[in-house]
Formats: C-alpha cells, structure tokens, sequence
C-alpha cells in the first residue's frame, strides 16, 4: 500500500513536471528560440555540450535537456506501475499509454528541429506540425493524470454501462481537442506576426491579403465559445445524472477553469500576446484539459450513482406497491414490440419545434429583405431547417433524459419513449449527442460558425438553465427559461448575414415576452399535471387569478414590443417594415388583449385553452407578415 501511495505522489509530481517542460516549449517558440540548437537532435550544434554564445541556444538548450530528462522518469514509471499494481489494473495501461505518447511528443518535436520548423518558418507544414505536437502532449498529460487519479483510489472505468455518457465526454474531450490546435496556430500567428495595436491586429484577422496563420486566428476565439458551450452542457449532465462528490467537484472546478481561461484570453488578445501572458493561458489551458480528463474518469467509473438506474429501480417498487398509484399506462415495452425510428423521432417533440423552426425560417426572409441582401438560397434554406432541427430535437431529447422522473407522473408526457423505457437513457442521450454534433457540421458548412454556436447557445440555455436550474425551483422558470425559445430567429438571421442587427435581437425579445403568455395558458388548462409531478409552475404557486394577470401583463409587452421594429430603418435608410406589417400587428394584437381580458374575467380551462391556441396562431402570423411584408410590400 505504502508503494502504491508513493507511485501516486510521484505521478502527480511527474505530471506537474511534465506541465512546467510543456511551458518551456512555449516559451522556445515564443522567443523565436526554435532555431538555438541549428538543425541537430539530439545533439546542440553538433555538441553536447555547446557554448552558449546566443541567448537562444541556452534557452533550446535548456528545453531540450528539461524533455530528456522525461523520459527516464516515465520509463520509471513503467516499472514501477507493472511491480506495484496487479495485472489488469488500469494504472499500468495508463503508465505504458505515457511512454508511448512521450515517445511521440519527443518524435514530433525533433521532426521540428530537423525540418526546420521552428523559429520565423511560417510554412504550411509548420502549422499542421504544430498542432500535431499539441495533441501529443495533451494525450500525454491525459494518460499521466489518469495513472494519478487511478493509483489514488479511482475506479476503473464502466463504458459498456454508459455509453450515453461516454459519448458525451468524448465529444468534450474532442472539442478541447480542437480548441487547443485552433490555440495553438493563434499562437504561432502571435509570435511570427505581432501586431502594434489591437485595431491593426483584427484588421490584419479580417484581411483577405494577410497571411494564412493571421487569418486562422479568428477562429480560436469562435472554436472556444463553442467548446465551453458544451463543457457547460457537460458538467451538467454530468452533475445531474452522475451526482457524487468527485463528479461534482471536477464539474465545479472545470468550469471555474474555463471562465478563468476565457478571461485570460481576453487580457492576452489586449495586452497583444507577450510572452508572459501566453505562459499563463497556456498553463490555464492545460489545466482546463487535465479537468476534462479527470471529470470523464469520475463520471464513467464504475460504481458511481447513475441517476437513471436509481430512478427506474424506484419506479418499479413503487408500481409493485401500487401500480394504479403512478399511471394505468405501462411501463415499459410490451413484449414482441421493437423500437423504431419514429420512436426517435418522438425524441425530438416535432410539434413543439415546428413553430420554432417557423420563426428560424421566416427571420431568415426578414433578414435578407431589411439588410437587402440576395434571397437565401435554396442549400443554405435547407442547412439552416435541418440544422436547426437536429439542435431543437438534441435539447428534446436531454430534457426527456433528465425529466423522466416528471413525466412519468403527468398524463401528458407518460406515453414517451424514455418513460416507457422503449428507449433507454443512454441510448437517448447518445441520439441526442449524434443530434448536436450534426446540427453543428451543418450549421457551419451551410451557414456560418455563428448561426451554429447560437443554436448551441440555445440548445445548453434551455438544458442548464430552464430544465436544470429553475422549473423545479421557482414559478419564475418560464419568464427567464423561456429566452431559449427565443434564439431560433437569431439563428436564422445570423445564417444570412453573418451578425445580429438590433432587429435579429427585437425578433428575440418578441418571442421572449411572448413565451410566458403561450406558456402560462398551456399550465392553468393542465394544472393538475404539473402539481402531481411538482412542478411549481405559476398556476400551482400562486393560482388561477394570478397566473391570468401576470399572462395580462406580458401581453402587453408584448404588443409593445411588436410595433417597436416600425419605428426601425432598414440597410438603405427605408423603414424596415410597411403598412402590411402595420395592419397585421394591430390585428393580431387586439385580439391577443382580448383573449387575455377574457382569460383575467374567467381564468377557466376552456378561456385559457383558446388563449393557448391563438398564442401558437399570433406568433405565426407575426413572423408571416413580417417576411411577406419584407419581400413584397417594401
């Protein structure tokens, strides 16, 4: 015990060592040091020993001796985990995994020297050489951290039990892949061209005629939103479906991590990239994977709470108890009966997307009319609807994995997939995930980065923030939840033109004021649903009269804010909307005040049921007069 103890403190110490010699390299390439030793490795200018006329041949120099001393350390390692620890036991594959990839890291990094690809080599090759040795290293530093964490008490890992889970994980895993190659030729870009201003450094980004590394710089910053919208999806889930304190603690820590890494990007983009601040964000982004890493391991162990199990094991006592006292439907599949891709799509809750994806559509109408750009074109129609679909159907899909102790008691919901158990948990956050990772392929090659990362934005607001955070907590949910209702019409105004106008984000605040209207309507008619399952929805908390007056409220909000894009100009200096914009809206807003007055007179089922239903029909028609006016009256 006292030698596994000791391996453990020596691996952790090793992986910190490794941290320091992978700063170092950092800052050979960040000096322009790459060239100190010429083109010899192993040796320093044909020597040994060299003499040290140049600054920079002492600082290759003490990089190169720094990674040599690596690797008689990590063939101790070896060793030592193959005497310490039984056959089978995760801690030597791990050990032998670190010689591997300290072999290869060391490979690639002598390929630079003896190539050349170092110091102001800005070469193509130079670039997708660099990114190479990135992922060597962070492989490396994956497989230390895992031999630490496992010669610590850590569990093996149980992937055939998790696959859903460990679908998700990998795709973080994948996407701080990503991020630290798109970090790494930023970096490269920095040290060869530095900037003298902030303004001239982004004009040199947006600049057809600058350098290739240059203009692959702005994608760092687009990559690292994107990565740290899924890691927070992520931690998320893996709070929730994997609640032990490992978990929970590795969650916490990541994502203090990553918003300190994205502070320090920022700081390092003003400051213009000196040395020392790169050391810093490089150090900040070795971290952020080693949590990565180790978050996976305590998420995927074996024996950790699987939240689904527990539930299904729960239900079936309960229905042992009283079956009648849940649903009189079954519970699971009936027997001969197979799952079939329309159980998949029910996953998605095409009826509940197909308005959305009505919003996503006409803003793109309305967008190309006000900026006065040319039509969409028939691929980019098609990208947008079908990626926008796969990221709605993606957050479905998760909320009805998160939710099934919630539906199984409201009548409403009880007939799902994930409560009838047809479709396993796993299996549907693993569609879900196939779901997110398509949406945004999509989305990027047909539109843009931006109209993807905003559906990823809306897909991990109405994940963490709505269905984790606030519906069991507070009747409020709703009124901030909704806002992931709200991003469909950014989506689709981004995928035209690349931005958001204060139009894109006033088509935003009209579904957003319009959710607790639609949705507070839907909850007085199913009442009883949401107080079996628990839910304090404004109904249940605080009854009828109220929730009819607070509809009243954002109802005129509401109307406010849909005749404020009147008083909006278009690209060309004309009024963004018409008369047919006018007569609409006047229209469709006197009857939403009086659906609303008679709803607050008689807050009764069938008053509330027809407001829900003009709720669906006014958004509709809304965004449908907003894109005909658009393309045929203006």
């Amino acid at each position: 015990m006292m030698s596994r103890t000791r391996f453990s403190q020596f691996v952790w110490g090793l992986l910190a060592y490794n941290v320091v010699v992978i700063l170092g390299g950092a800052f050979v390439r960040a000096t322009v040091s790459g060239d100190g030793c010429g083109d010899h490795w192993p040796l320093c200018k044909g020597e040994v020993m060299p003499t040290f006329a140049e600054m920079k041949t002492l600082i290759e120099f003490g990089h190169r001796l720094s990674t040599g001393i690596l690797l008689p350390l990590v063939l101790l390692m070896l060793v030592w985990a193959f005497r310490a620890f039984p056959k089978g036991h995760p801690v030597r594959m791990a050990s032998f995994m670190t010689l591997v990839f300290t072999l290869v890291e060391g490979g690639i990094g002598a390929a630079l020297v003896l190539y050349q690809y170092v110091a102001h080599d800005d070469s193509v090759n130079r670039a997708i050489v660099m990114p190479m040795h990135l992922i060597a290293t962070f492989f490396l530093l994956m497989f230390l951290a895992l031999a630490g964490w496992w010669s610590s008490g850590g569990q093996r890992l149980d992937l055939r039990c998790q696959k859903g889970m460990a679908l998700s994980m990998g795709i973080g895993l994948f996407a701080m892949l990503m991020l630290g190659m798109s970090g790494a030729i930023t970096a490269l870009g920095d040290t060869l061209f530095p900037a003298a201003s902030l303004e001239e450094g982004l004009a040199q980004d947006f600049s057809p005629e600058s350098h290739f590394l240059l203009r692959l710089r702005i994608f760092h910053p687009l990559i690292a939103i994107s990565a740290g919208l899924y890691l927070l999806l992520v931690g998320g889930l893996a709070i929730q479906l994997r609640p032990s304190p490992q978990v929970r603690r590795m969650a916490g820590f990541m994502g203090a991590l990553f918003m300190i890494e994205m502070a320090a990007g920022l700081i390092n983009l003003r400051l213009l990239a000196p040395v020392w601040m790169q050391l810093v964000h490089l150090l900040l982004a070795d971290l952020l994977w080693i949590s990565v890493v180790l978050l996976s391991a305590a998420a995927l162990a074996e024996g950790v709470p699987q939240v689904e199990r527990l539930a299904d094991r729960e239900w079936e006592r309960e229905e042992s108890r009283d079956r009648s006292s849940i649903l009189d439907s079954p519970s699971s599949i009936p027997e001969g009966e197979r799952v079939t891709w329309k159980d998949y799509v029910v996953l998605t809750k095409p009826r509940v997307i197909s308005l959305l994806l009505f919003t996503t559509i006409t803003a793109m109408i309305i967008a190309a009319g006000v900026e006065q750009m040319k039509g969409p074109s028939l691929l980019l129609f098609l990208g947008v609807a079908v990626g926008f679909y796969m990221a709605a159907g993606a957050s479905n899909a998760i909320n009805m994995v998160l939710e099934r102790d919630l539906d199984i008691r409201m009548a409403r919901t009880s007939k799902r997939p994930t409560v009838t158990r047809k479709i396993p948990p796993g299996s549907a956050l693993m569609f879900a995930m196939a779901l997110l990772v398509g949406s945004f392929l999509i989305l990027t090659l047909t539109a843009n980065i931006l109209s993807a990362m905003l559906a990823l934005a809306g897909l991990v607001f109405y994940v963490i923030v709505y269905t984790m955070v606030l519906k069991r907590r507070t009747w409020a949910n709703i009124v901030i939840g909704g806002a992931a209702g709200a991003f469909p019409p950014l989506v689709g105004w981004a995928a035209v033109t690349g931005d958001l106008s204060l139009l894109a984000w006033c088509l935003f605040g009209i579904i957003f004021l319009w959710t607790p209207v639609h949705f507070w309507a839907l909850a007085l008619f199913i009442k009883e649903d949401y107080a079996r399952a628990g839910v304090p929805m404004l109904p249940v908390v605080r009854g009828e009269r109220a929730t009819a007056i607070q509809i009243g409220w954002y109802a005129a909000l509401t109307v406010a804010i849909t005749v404020f894009p009147l008083w909006l100009v278009g690209k060309g200096g004309e009024p963004a909307f018409g008369r047919f914009y006018l007569a609409v809206v006047v229209l469709l807003n006197l009857e939403l005040i009086r659906q609303a007055i008679r709803l607050y007179r008689r807050p009764d089922h069938p008053h509330a049921k027809s407001l829900f239903k003009y709720s669906m029909v006014y958004l509709a028609l809304l965004f449908l007069a907003m894109a005909v006016d658009r393309a045929y009256w203006v």
